[in-house]
């Protein structure tokens, strides 16, 4: 065997090296993790659970079965169904674009119409937690 034909692992390959760190040392173009955009929008831990609960409640209640979570790029879409084989009664959607417009939340219905939309997740989750009011009993 010729002294260029190893068999000796370290010899036939470069030592691997371990790096701790952002993965932007040597990038001068970015100032900070801030600098590149998230690799897809979703939802922080309060969000979680604002939507969770109110799942919850609407599931003891029968009103609702099943949800989907879905993460772009763009937005974040809480999906409520009434059965998993139909389209969803309601999206909860999240699209940062919006934040300093109109809000990043909005509750969509079936149809497409946007019931709510705002910049507080609670405040536009109140548009499902309401319950149906008998009209004219007295």
């Amino acid at each position: 065997m010729a002294e260029s034909e190893t068999t000796e692992p370290s010899r036939s390959r470069p030592a691997l090296v371990v790096v701790a760190g952002s993965g932007h040392a040597g990038r001068g173009d970015q100032s900070g993790p801030s600098a590149r955009a998230p690799a897809q929008v979703c939802f922080d831990r309060r969000e979680l659970n604002l939507l969770f609960n109110l799942y919850g409640a609407k599931v003891a209640a029968g009103e609702w079965r099943d949800y989907a979570l879905d993460f772009t790029p763009a937005k974040a879409v809480f999906s409520i169904f009434r059965r998993s084989s139909e389209a969803p009664l309601y999206r909860i959607e999240k699209n940062p674009e919006l934040a300093r417009k109109q809000g990043a939340y909005a509750v969509i219905a079936a149809s497409g119409l946007v019931m709510r939309r705002g910049h507080d997740l609670s405040r536009v989750l109140r548009a499902l937690d309401r319950g149906l009011r008998l009209v004219g009993a007295e």
